[in-house]
């Protein structure tokens, strides 16, 4: 069931009735509702992997708890890592197993040694990457004493399996969520239209821009060796806008539709194609996963507090294993090392908190500075996209090879029965939207809101893509 598609659009409502109208007695029943649908939600995809979802929720429910009570610092350093170990080895085996097992062979057969691996080819379990992280970030914080195992146990059923955020985020913690999941909800009209607004635009950020530039990307890509400079450099900005669109198109309808149930969740991008340095980048993409590599890895291991050998160690540990989250293709691993690279000179230079403030342009020339930061970021995020993007390493640097030694940029007639230039426009009003919106979550609200909905729902109609059924990006991970 995804969020842009018509089984939702009558689950949503469905849901909302029964949770404001029939079971809104207390916290107890309203949080049984969320969590009936939740699991109904996620067995939309594949019931059996309810099951999984379930064991998860019930052995991290445990283990906290049987860690709060040991009385000795082993007992509890024995249920932090018998929950680690049996969540990582979940994700792992259906995940990374295959991966493995793969490359090993690849690695022998390098040597002359034929093997024949055996593969599980198991189905990928949608939001495993996400819930396990749920879980792992509260037998965390139990175990260093940031809070109390929580008794409750539908309460933390609700944390770990919540529909809004169970299959592509954000990443909540237990800090943020569960104490709003332990009091009764009252009804908030003014929170629900906020919700509403950014239900809206998540849906043009994933049908009208995510998924127009899809089609241009998609050919472009596919045909890259046909293609010339101009396109493959359109093919690349295309994808970065898709990829942004999607994600953070679904964030905003996952934001948006917990704010209709009394709800917030933890705020996941931040305008991030408007960063002047990768590192600012970072702090406003993703922020729920960035923030938990922070807190649960990059702070572990030492931090910025050691030496200048330790800060670029942890740095490069933290992208690799980012790009490694995302999927079991050696491209995530480059497309995290490109990045940790590009952060680099910002680490070395002492410079990777310099850009924390709002984001201004003036008519002067610290922001003519400032617009060719933008860009030189955004240019970099792109190339670094396109190993995001591509099947292979190879399938990635023939295409960047093939975009700078081309040098051909006359407009090309794609497989998809249109012009590159045909698309440009409508991004070019997408980022004007944001820019002139940046400072507020959605561009929808304020003065004459019923007008920019009404052009919203008229974008949804005209130019969105219904032909393909598109699910997000995010739900491979």
């Amino acid at each position: 069931m995804f969020f842009n598609s018509l089984s939702f659009a009558l689950f949503l409502p469905i849901v909302f009735i029964l949770y404001w109208f029939v079971f809104n007695k207390n916290k107890t029943t309203q949080n049984a509702v969320l969590i009936v649908a939740s699991y109904y939600f996620y067995s939309c995809w594949d019931w059996r992997f309810l099951f999984l979802l379930v064991f998860s929720t019930l052995l991290d429910y445990v283990s906290a708890i049987m860690m709060e009570n040991s009385t000795t610092q082993k007992k509890r350093t024995f249920w932090l890592w018998l929950t680690i170990g049996i969540n990582l080895g979940f994700l792992g085996v259906f995940k990374y197993y295959d991966f493995f097992a793969q490359s090993f062979a690849d690695l022998l057969s390098g040597f002359g040694f034929e093997t024949n691996p055996v593969l599980l080819q198991l189905i990928l379990p949608v939001g495993i990457s996400f819930y396990t992280f749920h879980g792992l970030s509260y037998v965390i914080d139990i175990y260093y004493k940031r809070i109390t195992a929580e008794r409750n146990f539908v309460d933390y059923s609700l944390f770990v399996s919540y529909f809004p955020l169970l299959v592509a985020g954000p990443i909540e913690r237990a800090t943020h969520l569960l104490p709003q999941v332990k009091i009764k909800r009252d009804f908030n009209f003014e929170k629900a239209k906020e919700g509403s607004y950014q239900i809206l635009w998540g849906l043009v950020k994933k049908v009208v821009i995510a998924d127009s530039c899809a089609t241009y990307a998609n050919a472009i890509f596919d045909h890259y060796e046909s293609m010339n400079s101009l396109s493959l450099i359109l093919g690349a900005v295309y994808f970065a806008f898709q990829i942004y669109g999607d994600f953070s198109g679904y964030s905003d309808i996952a934001l948006g539709t917990s704010k209709l149930f009394g709800i917030d969740l933890l705020k996941n991008f931040n305008y991030p194609y408007f960063s002047r340095d990768i590192a600012e980048f970072w702090r406003r993409w993703h922020i729920s996963l960035s923030s938990w590599f922070r807190d649960y890895l990059y702070i572990p291991l030492g931090g910025s507090q050691g030496g200048l050998w330790m800060k670029v160690r942890n740095t490069f540990i933290i992208f690799l294993v980012s790009g490694f989250w995302h999927g079991a293709n050696w491209t995530f691993m480059v497309w995290g090392l490109l990045n940790a690279i590009y952060f680099l000179p910002l680490l070395l230079q002492n410079k990777n908190r310099s850009n924390m403030g709002e984001i201004e342009l003036n008519w002067n020339i610290s922001s003519v500075k400032t617009f060719f930061s933008i860009l030189g970021t955004f240019a970099l995020t792109s190339v670094a996209w396109i190993f995001f993007r591509a099947k292979s390493i190879s399938e990635a640097t023939g295409y960047i090879q093939r975009m700078l030694t081309d040098c051909q940029f006359d407009s090309q007639y794609l497989s998809n029965q249109r012009y590159n230039y045909e698309l440009l426009l409508l991004v070019l009003v997408f980022v004007i939207v944001e820019w002139n919106n940046r400072l507020k979550v959605e561009p929808l609200s304020g003065k004459a809101s019923w007008i920019k909905v009404a052009l919203a729902l008229m974008a949804l109609l005209a130019l969105g893509v219904y032909s393909d059924y598109k699910e997000f990006i995010y739900f491979q991970f």
